[in-house]
């Protein structure tokens, strides 16, 4: 390992520190309890060989008959650069979104709840009033220029898996948290980041990546800027008793 890679393996973000004290030997519960999404970043380039071992620890994630769907595009530097202009320039220009992966427009009930809390929360620390509609365009531009982190992922999955892709994408989700909490024991945040492939075709095609690749979501990456106040910010959670049952338990 380079001694810049050891470095900032060894420097936890004190956004991570200040609120549990965890660090590269933190237990896996003060990182799932100290974990946040990052949206703003320092522009310090993040060195390859500690994103290597953050996938190297997410690829131990479990999967379904131990296909390990997983593709993963690093992205950094010029070409990155090209796609947050590409992406912005779109859809400010009203161009349909082009994923490859289809989602709801709109969530609905509790879960549309949830969405408009942590909006709120958001907006709330940023100071972005409800009628100040410029400064909620350049709050969702963000999301299209990956939050100006210095590294996006990308992650995908072989095309041959569309038949099954339901059970893919969970083996997505497992192998991306993964990798969000790999990377936060690092001092390193992200926010997974589907505003940042909604051009899919141009990711794609600034990326150079395989069109047997299903492009699935993104990650962006970086060390938090912790003057940036929406990274103070913490989602709610319902309490276990709101979402589990026991059965057959005394």
């Amino acid at each position: 390992m380079t001694s810049e890679a050891a470095s900032a393996t060894r420097a936890p973000s004190s956004l991570l520190e200040g609120s549990t004290g965890a660090g590269t030997d933190a237990s896996l519960g003060e990182l799932l309890r100290s974990r946040r999404s990052i949206r703003g970043y320092r522009p310090d380039p993040v060195p390859r060989e500690v994103i290597r071992e953050i996938l190297a620890e997410a690829v131990l994630s479990p999967s379904s008959m131990n296909t390990q769907p997983w593709k993963f595009h690093v992205l950094s530097g010029e070409v990155l650069d090209r796609i947050r202009e590409e992406n912005t320039r779109l859809m400010l220009a009203g161009a349909p979104i082009q994923r490859d992966v289809t989602v709801a427009e709109r969530y609905e009930g509790v879960h549309r709840d949830r969405q408009v809390d942590i909006a709120k929360r958001l907006f709330g620390a940023m100071g972005i009033a409800r009628e100040d509609q410029e400064a909620r365009l350049d709050w969702t531009m963000r999301g299209f220029r990956q939050f100006d982190a210095p590294v996006s992922i990308v992650i995908a999955h072989d095309r041959s898996l569309e038949a099954v892709s339901p059970i893919a994408h969970f083996d997505l989700g497992a192998v991306v948290h993964a990798l969000v909490l790999s990377a936060w024991s690092r001092g390193l945040g992200t926010v997974i980041n589907s505003q940042g492939i909604m051009q899919g075709a141009a990711v794609r095609r600034e990326a150079g990546i395989p069109d047997d690749h299903v492009i699935f979501t993104a990650v962006a990456l970086g060390y938090p800027d912790e003057d940036f106040a929406a990274n103070h910010v913490r989602s709610a959670r319902e309490s276990v008793d709101d979402v589990a049952r026991f059965v057959g338990f005394d």
